[in-house]
């Protein structure tokens, strides 16, 4: 019994070291496609205001982030527009994007980026990923405070749940909430940390590359100030099959 149960473990510690042992060739593979996304505003200062992460898809033209990102009308008055950060360090680029689809449902959107293509990632089935697959993402965690370095996190995901849209005060719930609430859609509750920035970002699978998910929300413990230095390393994301289902909707390759 003691035998098997050693056989056992050592199948396991060497099936999970091979994993990891790709991440370096995964994550070497994904970070051209990671992008930045934010506000270009070319009185201001700074000109570039970056709001959450973001990758490429597609034609290499289209950017998949949050809706929650690029939620903020534009001020005209200041001449803003859409922007995709690209590249990476103090030498980032900014390319100039315009919205064409987006979902409140699912927060979701797709920006169509002007200029050359850029590498794309390749997206999953409409199949939900196990319960254990070892997943990670990459992106912009605390912002370019420092210049446009991505992070990678990695971790499994811990459970396939139903969404759900906590409130501090009830008379925060509108009519669209309540209904969510009867008819709410899974999505991956992951037991790797993301930060704010890190919203938008593409999920992967951590041997394949291919994008299972968007990273959209944190599990906030305290206070949203308390995120950063107290974060509670529950994070969500929303399954590529409702990414389909608007690339679709919208006649956007993929």
């Amino acid at each position: 019994m003691k035998k098997t149960l050693t056989l056992f473990l050592l199948f396991h510690y060497f099936l999970g070291f091979n994993v990891f042992a790709n991440l370096a060739d995964t994550v070497e593979k994904i970070k051209p496609s990671v992008v930045g996304i934010g506000v270009y505003t070319p009185t201001g200062r700074p000109k570039n205001t970056l709001h959450g992460s973001g990758f490429v898809i597609g034609n290499g033209q289209y950017v998949v982030t949050n809706d929650h990102v690029i939620g903020k009308d534009l001020d005209e008055t200041l001449l803003q527009k859409r922007a995709v950060f690209i590249g990476s360090g103090k030498s980032s680029k900014v390319r100039l994007a315009e919205v064409v689809a987006r979902s409140d449902m699912y927060d979701l959107a797709v920006l169509k980026i002007e200029g050359a293509p850029l590498p794309a990632l390749a997206l999953a089935t409409d199949k939900f990923e196990r319960e254990g697959t070892y997943v990670a993402f990459t992106g912009f965690p605390i912002g370019s405070v420092l210049g446009l370095y991505p992070v990678t996190h990695r971790g499994i995901v811990a459970s396939i749940t139903p969404t759900i849209i906590p409130v501090s005060d009830s008379r925060q719930i509108s009519i669209k909430m309540l209904k969510r609430l009867r008819d709410p859609y899974l999505v991956y509750q992951l037991d790797a940390t993301a930060y704010p920035g890190n919203s938008g970002s593409g999920l992967y699978n951590l041997e394949t590359g291919e994008v299972i998910g968007v990273i959209n929300k944190v599990f906030v413990q305290a206070t949203k100030e308390a995120v950063i230095s107290n974060p509670s390393g529950i994070t969500y994301a929303i399954p590529v099959k409702y990414l389909r289902e608007l690339l679709d909707d919208n006649q956007i390759s993929y």
